[in-house]
């Protein structure tokens, strides 16, 4: 584990990007706290606030229909095939 204080991180950004990359945990310690610096794996999802808003009213918006009839929504399992389909691509 690499402990750095968060000037020499704001210093040094790319070394402690590429060790934590390297898969080792580098922890920044900070005045505001302490933060642990980790790669996004491709299971991890980002997402800002605005998407995140815009994915609901969609998923809203698709319950609403299928509720007056006019969406038929898919089965769990229908959803599960379709995700191993797209992961093949």
């Amino acid at each position: 584990m690499v402990v750095v204080t968060g000037r020499d991180f704001r210093a040094n950004t790319a070394k402690y990007v590429d060790v934590a990359y390297r898969g080792e945990d580098v922890v920044v310690k900070s005045r505001a706290g302490s933060f642990r610096i980790v790669p996004i794996s491709e299971d991890d999802i980002v997402i800002n606030k605005r998407d995140l808003s815009a994915e609901l009213r969609g998923a809203l918006l698709e319950a609403k229909e299928a509720i007056e009839g006019k969406r038929k929504l898919n089965t769990l399992d229908r959803l599960i095939e379709e995700l191993k389909e797209d992961s093949k691509l």
